[in-house]
This record gives C-alpha cells, sequence and structure tokens, in this order.
C-alpha cells in the first residue's frame, strides 16, 4: 500500500514540478526583449507624402518682381556658375502668393510706389530690398524706410552680403605663375558722370598721368574693350588702377577682383585701407593713401617695374587662397545677388524686419 502511495506521489511531484517549468517557459517568453515577441506599430498607409519628403522636395520660391535693369539671364545660372540649386527663381508673377520672397530692384521703383508687390503681402512673405550702387548714387524715394524685411547689398553689415571672396586652402599652391606683361599700368573705364561721383578719381589720375603712362580702355574712351578681352587685357598689364567711381564703407566692386583673379596688381581708391583688409590681404594690393601725393605713388610703380624681386611678393599670398574670376558681361550683374539671395532664404527662415534702411544706407 504505500507503495502505491509513494508512486502517486512521485506522480503528483513530477506534474506539479513540469506545470512549474512550463509557467516559467511562457513567463520567460512573455516578458523576454526578443523582437519576435514585440507587438508590431500598426502600419498606416498616407495617401500624402511625409512632411519629411515635403520639406526636400519643396523648395523656397524667390520671386523677382522686376529684373534689375532688365538684365535677364538664365534662371538656371545659379546653378551653372553658383551651384545653388535649393531654391526656385522666377520672375513669374501669378507665383507671389506662395513666393517665400521677393526681391525689388531700388532704382526700378516708381517715386509714387505705385509699382510695388501688392499689400498686404502674406505673412510668411520676407520683401528683399536690392540696391548695388554707392550712397553717392541712391536716390532717396521716399516710403521706402520701412517696407522691407531684408537689405541685400555690398556692405558688410547688409543682411544679405553680395560679394566675390578669397577661399582659403589647406596645402600651400606653389604652381602659380605671373602672367607676362607687356603693359605697366592699365585703366578700364566705363563711366565718366560727373553727377556719380567720379571727381575723386579723375583729379588723381590727371595728376597720376602726369608721371607714368597709363593704357586706358573702356566706354569713357575711344578704344572699347569687348567683355571676351577683359581678362585678358588685365593680365598683360603689371599694374591696374582699380579706382571706384565713389568712395564709401565696403563699396569695394569688382574693380579689385578682376585683376587679382588673373595676376595682376591693383592700384585701389576707395575707402581706407583697413576696410579693403577685411577682404583681402594687405600685401595684395597698393592703397594710393600710402603715399603723399600722386607723384610719389608713380615713382614707386616705376621702381617695382625694375626689381622683379620686389613685384613677385605681391602674389605671395596666392599660395593660401584662390580668386574666383567674376562674370563680367553686363546683362550679368546682378547674377551673383540674386544668386545670394536665393541661397540665402533657404538657410535663413527666420523673421526679420528692416528699420529705417536710409538711416542704415547712408550714415
Amino acid at each position: 500500500m504505500s507503495s502505491t502511495i509513494d508512486s502517486s506521489l512521485c506522480r503528483v511531484g513530477l506534474i506539479v514540478t513540469l506545470a512549474g517549468v512550463v509557467y516559467l517557459i511562457v513567463m520567460f517568453s512573455w516578458f523576454s526583449p526578443s523582437n519576435n515577441c514585440l507587438t508590431p506599430l500598426p502600419r498606416t498607409e498616407n495617401k500624402n507624402k511625409s512632411s519629411i519628403t515635403d520639406a526636400v522636395e519643396h523648395k523656397p520660391i524667390l520671386l523677382l518682381w522686376v529684373w534689375p535693369q532688365d538684365y535677364r539671364f538664365e534662371l538656371s545660372d545659379c546653378k551653372r556658375f553658383y551651384k545653388i540649386d535649393n531654391c526656385k527663381v522666377t520672375d513669374d508673377r501669378s507665383l507671389y502668393s506662395d513666393a517665400d520672397a521677393v526681391m525689388v530692384y531700388h532704382r526700378a521703383i516708381s517715386w509714387d510706389l505705385s509699382n510695388l508687390p501688392p499689400s498686404p503681402r502674406p505673412p510668411f512673405q520676407r520683401w528683399i530690398w536690392l540696391h548695388l550702387e554707392s550712397p553717392t548714387n541712391t536716390q532717396k524715394i521716399p516710403g521706402l524706410e520701412n517696407l522691407f524685411n531684408l537689405t541685400l547689398s555690398y556692405r558688410s553689415d547688409a543682411d544679405i552680403t553680395v560679394r566675390m571672396h578669397l577661399t582659403p586652402r589647406k596645402k600651400p599652391d606653389e604652381e602659380f605663375v605671373i602672367p607676362k606683361k607687356d603693359k605697366l599700368v592699365c585703366w578700364i573705364v566705363s563711366n565718366n558722370i560727373p553727377s556719380t561721383g567720379v571727381g575723386t578719381r579723375n583729379a588723381f589720375y590727371r595728376e597720376f598721368s602726369k608721371y607714368i603712362e597709363v593704357h586706358m580702355f573702356g566706354k569713357a574712351y575711344a578704344t572699347f574693350l569687348d567683355f571676351n578681352e577683359y581678362y585678358p587685357t588685365v593680365a598683360s598689364c603689371k599694374f591696374y588702377l582699380s579706382f571706384e567711381n565713389s568712395i564709401h564703407k565696403d563699396y569695394i566692386t569688382e574693380k579689385i577682383n578682376g585683376p587679382l583673379a588673373v595676376g595682376t596688381v591693383p592700384v585701389v581708391l576707395g575707402p581706407p585701407r583697413k576696410n579693403y583688409e577685411k577682404f583681402v590681404p594687405g600685401d595684395a594690393f597698393i592703397h594710393v593713401n600710402d603715399f603723399p601725393d600722386a607723384k610719389s605713388l608713380a615713382e614707386y610703380l616705376l621702381q617695382l617695374d625694375k626689381d622683379d624681386e620686389a613685384y613677385g611678393r605681391f602674389f605671395t599670398w596666392r599660395k593660401h587662397l584662390t580668386p574666383t574670376p567674376h562674370l563680367i558681361q553686363q546683362t550679368q550683374e546682378f547674377v551673383l545677388a540674386i544668386c545670394t539671395a536665393c541661397d540665402y532664404i533657404v538657410r535663413h527662415r527666420e523673421y526679420r524686419e528692416a528699420h529705417d534702411i536710409y538711416e542704415w544706407y547712408f550714415n
């Protein structure tokens, strides 16, 4: 009898043990972090594109309200020349309500403001004031002082600054060779209208040319220069007169970029030397203010003409910096500005207002 009881007890114990094991296995499987045991997330099918995809594919629209100076260029030029393809540039006014930014060219605005974009503007839209002229050549059109969100100018303190920059390189470039020169001093002049502020540079030139020969080119003189001849001509000169038509803070135009790009020493007349040195190494150019008078400058250039070693030192910066030639056709004058604005509105979405642009621009 006892053996039967013992056998029964063993069976019960075995059953209990097996039940415990099964229970542990079930519980372990239930709480296991195995991916196979996780409840899958519900899959939703969205007929519309995701917001992330939309953000990638949607390009902000930059609407040119007018073409500056009516200089038209291919809208694909931003990608072609500057590898900027992150926004859509258009002149289609029917897109006004969708445009993220509208660019308005200052010199095209009528005095009664009747040709401005319609108001009220869409709340998300920003208006860009485009103006590349110096204060001397700027008219104060009443009513614009507090109308714009962003300023686009040559000024370094503008919201959007337009300028050709020298690009640093990590490894020194020892390959630059100074082009052959057959002229000592050159100057290309397209504007000689007194009201544009050219009096200072013209007076300096008249005195300077008494002591040194200057090869003159441009619309203001008989020797017209085709745009294809611009860079070869500047490269053939040892020195180029990079004289601005008027003297203002940061008003340093392509007149210095051309000679830097082709291996010619610019002789600058414009804002003080320190202003130039914000953008260009001090040993890359000669400033007229470094000399007591025009005669002293002429004598210095004649001396450099006889000293190849001293002349060559004006190009040591080329080992570490790379200049970029600027576009030179007349119709391309505003390509860089428009493309720069296009890139800006993509990278800067924050709200901005430009208050009293005249107080800022003239002072």
